[in-house]
């Protein structure tokens, strides 16, 4: 993933969050803003609770790299922060895969099978 498609600063997640919609289920919560873009933004939020620091780059590495796999099929006008559960942690990265897209479904950023 590229440098200008995350979303690092404070002010921006707080945008989000504010004017974004959420989506959740068990392991992850999703927040969509649509905006005017060419491509999709990622902000991503894991806490201390999630487990130790080797937990918690693990399931980043999980997110961006389904992110990256369904890039063609996500809205690209969109902004999106995934905020993990601490149930995150002991998945692998098919579980967590699966579980993203189902939220991503409910969220209705990705399309139905």
């Amino acid at each position: 993933m590229n440098k200008h498609q995350r979303i690092k600063k404070n002010k921006e997640f707080q945008q989000i969050f504010k004017k974004g919609k959420s989506f959740a289920n068990r392991q992850f919560i999703v927040y969509v803003l649509k905006v005017e873009q060419p491509e999709f933004r990622l902000g991503l939020s894991v806490s201390k609770k999630v487990g130790n620091a080797v937990a918690r780059n693990r399931v980043k590495r999980y997110i961006r790299q389904t992110f990256l796999e369904l890039k063609d099929d996500l809205l690209p006008n969109a902004d999106y922060i995934i905020i993990a559960r601490p149930q995150a942690a002991t998945m692998d990265f098919h579980e967590s895969k699966k579980s993203l897209e189902h939220v991503l479904r409910i969220a209705r950023a990705l399309p139905k099978k």
